[in-house]
């Protein structure tokens, strides 16, 4: 019995951490989102703005807290699919509300 416990909890922890591990690959990739440039905002004054996205992912997951570059690298790529629905091709990070949750300035920078 205790055996079965310890199993099922191992079971438990290992799909977790697959699930967790695979939120970066479930992020859809646009056509157009590779040409929206991520620029500062002391760049992008000549730059028609466009709005702003607020985008979140799965930051943590039960006890499992997934790597600081991993969850930016999701928030960008939902920040640069949102630019291409938008017209926008360039997006500047503003502020990040709690850990995976974090607003994107939109612009149109190329004429």
């Amino acid at each position: 019995m205790k055996h079965t416990k310890i199993a099922a909890h191992l079971i438990t922890v290992l799909l977790c951490i697959y699930l967790v591990g695979c939120a970066s690959r479930m992020i859809d990739v646009r056509a157009g989102s590779g040409n929206v440039n991520l620029q500062n905002a002391g760049s992008v004054s000549a730059c028609k703005p466009l709005g702003k996205v607020s985008v979140s992912v799965m930051a943590e997951f039960g006890l499992y807290t997934r790597s600081a570059d991993d969850v930016e690298a999701n928030l960008l790529q939902m920040a640069r699919n949102s630019a291409v629905d938008s017209g926008a091709d360039t997006v500047v990070k503003e502020e990040m509300t709690e850990y995976g949750h974090r607003t994107f300035g939109l612009y149109k920078c190329q004429r």
